[in-house]
């Protein structure tokens, strides 16, 4: 059976919040020998109240046919940002409406927010004690209303197991591509991605998309050195070498490259291989010695321990995962 994904459609929701659950898992197919496979995702709105209009933040409603007996059924659940709950955001508790709504989920149902939809699950609960982000502008004012929670105002997305968060809007789609990429591949989420016409993996935080009121005159960028060692991640590649591409020192360039990416050098590169190596142990029969040389680890031991870092299994065990017929080779 397909994954059932319910999004809940609160009063005051961005039109556009909504339709990336939709857009991202219910374009989720599942591939098989001589064809495309089926649906892996099925995906179903509902709102806290009986069917029927829901207030968005623009001039006009819209029509959701199923009721908060829908939150049952979810393996899991999505919730974009709602603009009209003033306890949730003003007090940091739940209207009664909305608690009884999300009483109805299921214990180890994945919790999955976006932008100040993170405000919801503050409220209920699910992230106490844990690490969470929200749209860089609410940071502060989440921080306040929800102390126990560990909040991160510079990243795109926090993957805490079972409850994701989001940072604004269009940070939304990483991590709905993200939970496919990590459900099903990132084969099956590139494809998505490639349909959809945006990148697979966006690099750094939102901290790149703060408004710095005294931009630097002659602003110089790091896209040059980035698309250098991306040419060639499977040789060394040394911070001084990304500055001298760029004629900065390693001070100012890595200084720049944080402000453009949201990550230091060193994150992004080994970010960037285990992008690669995860792409070679899906697509390709190579040993994975090989795969750690191509993507730049250098020897099995460092790929496993990046890959075990990154994503908490071995690259046999991910290969398995992923590329099932594979012949594994540790």
């Amino acid at each position: 059976m397909p994954h059932r994904v319910v999004v809940l459609a609160l009063d005051g929701l961005l039109p556009f919040e909504l339709g990336i659950p939709q857009r991202i898992f219910g374009r989720a197919l599942g591939t098989e020998t001589g064809g495309r496979g089926g649906k892996l995702y099925d995906v179903v709105t509902c709102s806290v109240r009986p069917p029927g209009p829901v207030r968005t933040d623009a001039d006009f409603s819209v029509l959701v046919e199923h009721g908060p007996e829908a939150l049952a059924t979810a393996d899991t659940v999505v919730v974009p940002a709602p603009y009209e709950l003033g306890p949730v955001f003003e007090e940091g508790r739940l209207t009664e409406e909305l608690a009884a709504a999300l009483a109805l989920v299921r214990p180890g149902t994945r919790m999955v927010s976006i932008c100040t939809g993170s405000y919801v699950l503050a409220a209920a609960g699910y992230l106490d004690g844990r690490p969470a982000t929200t749209h860089w502008s609410s940071a502060d004012h989440f921080q306040r209303t929800f102390p126990q929670v560990r909040v991160d105002p510079d990243v795109l997305f926090i993957d805490d197991g079972d409850v994701l968060t989001s940072a604004g809007v269009a940070a939304g789609i990483d991590l709905c591509l993200h939970l496919v990429r990590r459900d099903h591949g990132t084969a099956v989420a590139n494809e998505i991605a490639r349909r959809t016409v945006v990148p697979p993996h966006r690099d750094g935080g939102q901290a790149q998309y703060i408004h710095r009121p005294v931009p630097e005159p002659q602003f110089a960028t790091t896209t040059g050195a980035r698309a250098w060692a991306l040419a060639r991640l499977d040789r060394p590649i040394l911070l001084r070498d990304m500055a001298e591409h760029e004629a900065m020192s390693v001070r100012t360039f890595t200084r720049r490259f944080r402000e453009e990416v949201g990550i230091s050098p060193g994150q992004w590169l080994t970010q960037q291989r285990v992008e690669r190596a995860r792409h070679l142990l899906e697509s390709t029969d190579l040993s994975i010695d090989q795969v750690a040389r191509d993507a730049g680890f250098g020897t099995a031991t460092s790929l496993r321990q990046h890959l075990q870092a990154a994503l908490g299994v071995p690259p046999t065990v991910y290969r398995r995962t992923f590329r099932p017929s594979a012949d594994t080779v540790s």
